[in-house]
């Protein structure tokens, strides 16, 4: 049987708001699943490969100090493509696996993939864009981390443009304006979801 069958992948940009919209549709009844958590999961599973493959000083007390592992790989392709040649495919193993099962019950379920059409891996056909205009994204990045306007615009650029990801959405939620509003876009979301999915 061919896995991801009733997936819908929920994407945007850094600080759109997705953390937000996948708590709503959690409560709306949908399964969520979070790959930068099963990221951070196998992260502390894999510290002896990180260790090999950075060097000791990136594990503490046998889990992968992610803050010190970001800062190597930021700004340093090289680096950064090791990392993602080791993990990506483990990530990938395990949401395949979960996805099997989820698609049992063959009801629409979530997975949360901020990097989907960056990395273009997942054979998912059905995408939720949440989206903010750049100039929105760039304030609340820097509100929220307490970078500045260029650490934050180094992290914005560093994503596909949200421009881009937008027009490649099949449902769109606008989060630009106040939580009510964005329950709104949620529900009316999950509606279609559940009417593509009949």
């Amino acid at each position: 049987m061919r896995t991801f069958s009733y997936a819908v992948v929920l994407t945007g940009g850094i600080a759109s708001g997705k953390s937000t919209v996948a708590k709503i549709f959690k409560e709306e009844g949908f399964v969520i699943v979070d790959a930068d958590k099963i990221a951070h999961m196998v992260l502390d599973r894999e510290y002896k490969s990180i260790s090999k493959l950075f060097g000791l000083k990136y594990i503490t007390d046998n889990r992968v100090n992610r803050k010190a592992l970001g800062r190597l790989i930021f700004g340093n392709p090289t680096e950064k493509k090791k990392l993602e040649n080791f993990i990506h495919p483990l990530i990938y193993r395990e949401i395949e696996e979960q996805s099997m099962e989820l698609d049992k019950i063959k009801n629409p379920y979530i997975i949360d993939i901020p990097l989907f059409f960056e990395t273009n891996r997942y054979p998912i056909k059905k995408s939720i864009v949440v989206y903010i205009p750049k100039e929105e994204q760039l304030k609340r990045l820097m509100q929220r981390d307490g970078s500045t306007k260029k650490e934050a615009l180094l992290r914005i650029d560093a994503q596909m443009d949200i421009e881009i990801k937008r027009t490649k959405a099949s449902y769109l939620i606008n989060n630009n304006r106040d939580l009510n509003s964005l329950q709104e876009e949620c529900a009316k979301v999950k509606q279609k979801i559940l009417s593509d999915f009949r």
